[in-house]
């Protein structure tokens, strides 16, 4: 699937490169009732009546990671950007990357192209217009970029975005496209887009999931930093991590409504989280996505340059 590696135009947005740092840490700003996994118990319709956990968790994040001196990248959906326009300005006054979640969480294979390209058209106008940037980031809800939905990166790459971060190379039910690409590439249908996958480890034939959220709660620390120490050594590319606000928050609401699939899928360790991303960033070296890919971004002739 990936195409000939060619340049790609500079932009704004993109910070001076530091060599020190190697490895991607990324939030998904969403709330508790707006993943997937609860959908039956929160239908869309109900958003804005459910008790909104967002703001403080995100605080608790930004808080962490000022303690830490460590910038992320934070997807952020649009939904929320219009509910809280100072935590987007929070986000990136304190030198984090604001990048595109989409709008309202609407997975990629479930819209049309059309409705794809509206969806990411107003969440990136929407969030540049509320933070004063430029947003060249986006990450599909859930990681529903597979096989039937490569249309998305044309798309992405006409309406501005000059990554995305989509792909998580193992097979689950949520999402499957084990045969992509483990690291960086260009996807079919593009000239400039860049594709930065969630970091998985090579075991015999299979990928196995070491990129964070649930899989990053369900294994032991010990366990868990291993793995990424293995696919450091391994393929000497940057680890891509993720987690969500509402991951640091045990206190959230629990609705009757859920299967215990979804309930073991969502709770899980939650109490745990927090201490375990703390270890986390002290154990690895951390940046945007933007800082630590910024030679997949730069110009051919620029990245020559810094090589």
């Amino acid at each position: 699937m990936a195409e000939e590696l060619a340049g790609a135009s500079p932009s704004s947005s993109i910070r001076q490169i530091d060599t020190r740092a190697s490895n991607a840490l990324s939030f998904d700003v969403e709330d508790y009732f707006q993943v997937q996994a609860l959908s039956e118990a929160y239908p869309r319709e109900r958003w804005s009546a459910c008790e909104s956990r967002v703001e403080r968790n995100t605080i608790k994040l930004l808080d962490l990671l000022a303690g830490a001196r460590t910038h992320a990248t934070f997807f952020t959906l649009a939904w929320v950007a219009e509910r809280y326009p100072n935590l987007v300005r929070r986000i990136v006054s304190e030198g984090h990357e604001l990048a595109s979640h989409g709008y309202a969480h609407y997975r990629v294979d479930e819209q049309s192209p059309e409705e794809f390209r509206t969806d990411i058209r107003m969440a990136k106008r929407i969030l540049e217009d509320c933070a004063g940037t430029a947003v060249i980031g986006y990450r599909a809800a859930t990681f529903s970029v597979g096989p039937t939905t490569g249309w998305a990166f044309p798309i992405l790459e006409e309406e501005g975005y000059r990554y995305s971060s989509s792909v998580y190379p193992v097979n689950s039910d949520y999402h499957a496209f084990p045969d992509a690409p483990r690291f960086a590439f260009r996807p079919k249908g593009t000239s400039a887009l860049w594709e930065f996958p969630i970091t998985t480890l090579r075991a015999g034939y299979q990928n196995m999931p070491f990129g964070g959220g649930g899989y990053f709660r369900l294994m032991p620390y010990s366990v868990f930093r291993f793995g990424l120490r293995r696919v450091l050594a391994r393929d000497a590319n940057p680890l891509v991590f993720y987690l969500h606000p509402w991951e640091v928050d045990p206190e959230q609401p629990r609705p009757s409504r859920v299967s215990l699939k979804s309930r073991a899928r969502h709770y899980l360790n939650l109490t745990r989280t927090e201490g375990r991303l703390r270890r986390l960033v002290a154990d690895f070296r951390w940046d945007r996505l933007d800082v630590v890919f910024a030679k997949n971004l730069l110009p051919a002739r620029a990245s020559a340059l810094i090589h």
